[in-house]
């Protein structure tokens, strides 16, 4: 590309690692985008990592070396997650999303790009040093949370099917007992979704038993893969802990009461916040 004054190469700088999260970007590739010294860069990106910082965008990683360089690692603070997950929450108490079986209607929080992406972004940050491979998700309202997560974390996305679909390919199947209904279901991932060894984040939009997640868990190690962490958007806090399947997991809003009779609904931050 051509060279740019330092105001320009700064703001494109700054776009490009953002669109690169957790992608090791050399001294020497960017001295040679912006035909400038690498002293200039250096410079540069300590003025990026200063702003990142200052405003709550993420870190900037130096690594040294001949083969370092820096890698930005998105993140949110605290503070404004729980002031956005307070006002999901706040959303999720509205009446009319109860839905028989005390699940909540999130179908339309879910379609909204901009809070998408701050949940993404508060999954991010939840996993930013877990070393994740590939991101799991099972059909369907766990895929946009998925994606969301994916753009932070830079990794693919792999979809578990409830139904084997011919465009698949060969698949591995099992069956495995939802916490909810006790009913015994089936789930399915292509064979060349996935490599073995993967480590692998899970990330689902509701949890009440945990038995899908934990049939996620078990399709996993028909692959050899590494359940690296488990990320559910709305855990429901009527489970009795003996009844729960799955106990290590990171979840951002917490059902806490549902009456079916008057219709009231309490939802409060989740465990990302407690820690």
């Amino acid at each position: 590309m051509k060279k740019l004054k330092r105001s320009a190469r700064l703001v494109e700088m700054t776009q490009y690692l953002l669109d690169r999260p957790h992608t090791l970007i050399s001294l020497t590739a960017f001295a040679e985008r912006y035909q400038s010294a690498k002293s200039s860069i250096s410079e540069d990106l300590a003025i990026i990592k200063e702003v990142f910082e200052d405003e709550g965008i993420g870190e900037l990683h130096t690594l040294a070396g001949a083969a370092g360089g820096v890698r930005f690692i998105p993140k949110c603070r605290k503070e404004q997650a729980l002031h956005k997950i307070e006002e999901v929450c706040s959303m999720l108490e509205q009446p009319d999303r109860l839905l028989p079986g005390g699940y909540l209607y999130m179908t339309d929080l879910l379609g909204q790009p901009r809070l998408l992406q701050e949940l993404g972004r508060m999954f991010a940050t939840a996993f930013a040093d877990r070393d994740i491979d590939v991101i799991m998700t099972v059909e369907t309202k766990g895929i946009p949370l998925a994606h969301a997560a994916s753009q932070y974390l830079n990794v693919p996305v792999v979809i578990v099917r409830r139904d084997h679909k011919v465009t698949e390919g060969s698949v591995v199947s099992i069956n495995y007992v939802s916490g909810s209904t006790k009913r015994i279901q089936t789930m399915s991932l292509a064979r060349r979704a996935l490599k073995e060894q993967s480590r692998v984040l899970i990330i689902d939009d509701f949890m009440k038993a945990g038995g899908t997640i934990q049939g996620m868990v078990d399709l996993l190690s028909e692959f050899r893969a590494i359940v690296a962490g488990v990320g559910v958007l709305v855990e429901s806090g009527e489970v009795d802990n003996e009844e729960r399947l799955l106990h290590d997991y990171t979840s951002l809003a917490r059902l806490t009461e549902v009456d079916m009779k008057t219709r009231h609904i309490a939802v409060q931050p989740g465990n990302f916040f407690q820690s």
